[in-house]
């Protein structure tokens, strides 16, 4: 019954460890820049300069709930936006 027993902890232990190494490397960090989004979403107030995951750079004029309005280009064209649209704070220099 002892070899049985080793033989299958020998058997899991390489499966155990290739879940732990696939949580740290994989499943913590993108939890983690899925919290600092969320958190940088709920932080927007007007004034503050945004980028929309569509590319569209504006300053925010007007928050309510969930929609965001955003003043862009020299004519000062308004447009409305989800809060979930809204991918960078400050404008975006590189592609990421």
């Amino acid at each position: 019954m002892g070899a049985e027993t080793s033989s299958l902890l020998a058997t899991l232990l390489p499966f155990v460890i290739l879940i732990v190494i696939f949580y740290f490397l994989l499943l913590r960090p993108e939890k983690k820049k899925k919290q600092q989004l969320t958190d940088m979403r709920n932080s927007l107030s007007v004034g503050d300069e945004v980028t929309t995951i569509g590319g569209i750079v504006g300053k925010i004029c007007h928050i309510k709930d969930d929609l965001i309005t955003i003043e862009t280009g020299a004519d000062e064209v308004r447009i409305q936006f989800s809060r979930w649209a809204i991918s960078t704070k400050g404008t975006q220099t590189s592609e990421q």
